[in-house]
């Protein structure tokens, strides 16, 4: 094999849920494909980090160089309400089932000390300003994923909130558990339409 086909492969490779086996039918359909496709992936994945940009507000990816993103930016959505989640795939996946109209809030992962993400490596500074700087009392809907990770980050927020004096501006709720997958990027529009809906009060 052609050692140049052999670095496309390792590099493919090294992309998550990539098998080897796969990332050699990739490398392959590259080597077969138009040049025209090439050079548009090419283009797209040397652009990418220079055409996007984090949102100041909800920490969503947006496009470069705006620093507010839609959902933030748009007047119709229901400010009061802000839903964090974990990731941004999360918010995606809660968009495309059409049944939420609020903000979110994006905190980059969750906290696991076990896999040396701590609560300083996440977006939780940002929230509390949020909080802090609301004219009226606002919900925080908790949208983390069901696992001891979504725990430990749901128990420091709802801590923090008290412990910063927050409580009076805050009503926390959490998805239900009828989720059919347990995880929000894997749930199906019904199922996620339904957890929001019947949403707990902590």
């Amino acid at each position: 094999m052609p050692e140049a086909l052999k670095r496309l492969i390792h590099n493919i490779s090294l992309l998550p849920w990539i098998w080897e086996n796969r990332a050699t039918k990739l490398a392959f359909f590259l080597l077969s494909t138009n040049e025209n496709y090439l050079r548009e992936l090419r283009e797209n994945i040397l652009t990418i980090k220079e055409k996007t940009a984090i949102c100041h507000i909800c920490g969503a990816i947006t496009d470069s160089p705006k620093d507010i993103c839609n959902i933030c930016n748009n007047s119709q959505r229901n400010h009061s309400e802000i839903c964090v989640v974990e990731e941004y795939l999360d918010l995606l996946t809660l968009e495309q089932s059409g049944g939420y109209s609020g903000v979110y809030h994006v905190l980059w992962g969750a906290i696991s000390p076990i896999n040396g993400v701590f609560v300083w490596d996440l977006n939780f500074a940002k929230l509390f300003t949020r909080i802090e700087a609301a004219d009226s009392k606002i919900e925080i809907i908790i949208a983390t994923n069901p696992n001891l990770e979504g725990e430990a980050t749901t128990s420091f927020l709802t801590e923090e909130i008290t412990k910063r004096k927050l409580k009076h501006k805050v009503k926390m709720t959490r998805l239900s558990r009828g989720l059919s997958s347990g995880y929000i990027e894997y749930a199906d529009t019904m199922s996620l339409v339904s957890a929001m809906r019947e949403r707990k009060e902590i």
